[in-house]
């Protein structure tokens, strides 16, 4: 590529100058970018080719891995160049850097020390020992625990901004709550609650946002774990205010549902998607209308093996002014989509089955339990002699009715007007459960043993950030079908493998890569070291 000069107007322009040939007018021709001008004999560049300059330079200095040492080591390296390059593509690293620009080192050892070892901090000190790291020495366990009170709210919002920035923003944000047990006493967030998992150990909640298109947390935030799920729309939406999303889209569960968010979700024009019980009157009703139409060929997708059709209803939005206290009351555009599914009918009938045969049981032997009269009474009539005994006999009427929406269900949105779209972006939920499983299980957070709040946070924040890298590698195993060959904790220990040699005065060199290894980096995107 050559440079040229052109003067105009008395100005002397600098382009560089690149021949090519026209395969559609068979002949050869010129392609120019202008790059700056002369000046005085000097060259001036412009904006966009110094700055292109500057990026060449970094890419030709930069070379993947580590730089020189002075002394000898032996170390595994393969698993944190991993996750190094990750924090690279996902922006993680440079926001780590920016938002803890004294200890980022520390904490991004911590990171991968989670992610690798999937081990309590106290052994940190072991795979210091054995594995190359950003920090490069040693975390006691004091010295742990004094990082992790130094993680602030404001640094942790700084952190949750610039990673809401560089995700999408046409993409639909799922939103969950899970329950983790713990074992505190000195946390104030820890209450007693309804566990999602059946523990009976006090709790506290944690509240995920993840994108559904690129499958990566957003945000989190602790909940006391007495709050319910219908009662923290209020507080995400006021997060999502300060992360200053544009064209917010929300995904959210059917325990999410009330009429006072959904008028929420409406006042502040965020879009969303939630999924809704039958017996709402806004669904009821309808459904009565389309229910013989709906299990119709026409509505029939075989892709998703079941039927479906949506209908554009009215929403009865309703609003109180803060100031001046007038209600107001109108109609806002929704659209109810219907689905009716054999399988999930079946589903349904053996799940009611099932209940129908404990409820019966415990009637039977005595054993009744207080948070079941509701059912006991709704489905079956129970009389007692001194001659004939305990006899229970099922109300037919009322088990006809429960399965006559066997196989339906309903979502909502105010802005999808296709059920199948609709459904797809509802189902892509799973990625929120599946980030869960992987804090629990193998960020080691399914009991939070840590004795102060200020530890909890910084624990909690390090496994937020552990779970991106999580999701990241999760989803490329998805996408290039790596789970036929390897769990996730099988394809890490594959590339973790990895040796790394150091000797004095000479840049350290990675050991033998095999084929199998090289065929990881390049399906998770990544370059493979050398």
């Amino acid at each position: 590529m050559k440079k040229r000069t052109q003067v105009i107007n008395g100005t002397e322009y600098v382009f560089e100058d690149e021949a090519y040939w026209d395969s559609e007018k068979k002949r050869g021709a010129h392609k120019r970018v202008y790059i700056g001008k002369n000046v005085n004999g000097k060259f001036i560049p412009n904006e966009r080719y110094r700055l292109q300059q500057q990026l060449d330079k970094t890419k030709k200095d930069k070379r993947p891995g580590p730089v020189s040492t002075e002394k000898s080591l032996r170390q595994f390296y393969g698993g944190v160049y991993l996750l190094e390059q990750i924090g690279e593509i996902t922006g993680v690293k440079q926001d780590m850097q920016r938002c803890f620009p004294d200890c980022h080192e520390q904490l991004l050892s911590i990171v991968y020390y989670l992610i690798l070892e999937s081990k309590p901090l106290y052994l940190f000190k072991k795979w210091d020992h054995t594995h190359k790291h950003p920090y490069g020495q040693d975390l006691s366990s004091q010295r742990s625990s004094e990082l992790l009170t130094r993680i602030s709210e404001g640094d942790k919002m700084t952190f949750f901004k610039r990673q809401a920035e560089r995700r999408l923003e046409t993409e639909f944000l799922a939103f969950d709550t899970t329950s983790i047990s713990s074992f505190s006493q000195l946390i104030k967030q820890v209450k007693y609650g309804k566990n999602k998992e059946g523990d009976s150990l006090p709790q506290i909640n944690l509240a995920l946002l993840l994108g559904e298109q690129s499958g990566l947390p957003v945000y989190y935030r602790k909940l006391p774990g007495n709050l319910s799920d219908v009662k923290l729309i209020d507080k995400l939406l006021k997060d999502i205010e300060f992360l200053k999303l544009n064209k917010v889209k929300l995904v959210l569960d059917r325990g999410f549902y009330s009429a006072e968010n959904i008028n929420q979700l409406y006042k502040k024009h965020y879009q969303f998607l939630i999924g809704a019980k039958l017996s709402l009157s806004i669904i009821k009703h309808p459904l009565e209308d389309i229910r013989s139409e709906l299990k119709t060929r026409k509505n029939y997708v075989s892709q998703l093996a079941l039927f479906a059709k949506g209908l554009p209803l009215e929403w009865p939005y309703q609003e109180i002014k803060a100031r001046t206290g007038e209600r107001i009351n109108e109609k806002r555009r929704v659209y109810v989509h219907y689905y009716y599914g054999d399988q999930k009918a079946t589903d349904d009938r053996q799940r009611f089955y099932h209940k129908l045969d404990q409820l019966e049981e415990e009637l039977r032997t005595n054993k009744r339990k207080s948070d079941h009269d509701n059912q006991y009474r709704k489905y079956f009539d129970v009389t007692s002699t001194p001659v004939r005994g305990l006899k229970i006999v099922p109300k037919q009427a009322a088990i006809d009715q429960a399965e006559k929406n066997f196989g339906y269900f309903a979502l909502i949105s105010n802005r999808i007007k296709d059920p199948i779209e609709a459904l797809n972006i509802y189902r892509t939920k799973d990625l929120i459960e599946k980030a869960f499983e992987n804090l629990k299980e193998h960020l080691n957070m399914r009991r939070e043993s840590v004795a102060s709040e200020e530890g909890l946070e910084g624990k909690l924040f390090l496994q937020f950030v552990a779970l991106i890298y999580l999701c990241y590698i999760k989803k490329a195993m998805d996408e290039n079908k790596l789970f036929k060959q390897y769990s996730l904790n099988q394809l890490l220990d594959e590339v973790d493998i990895i040796e790394l040699f150091q000797v004095p005065g000479s840049r350290p060199d990675f050991g033998e890569i095999t084929g199998k290894q090289k065929a990881i980096f390049e399906a998770l995107g990544v370059q493979c070291p050398s």
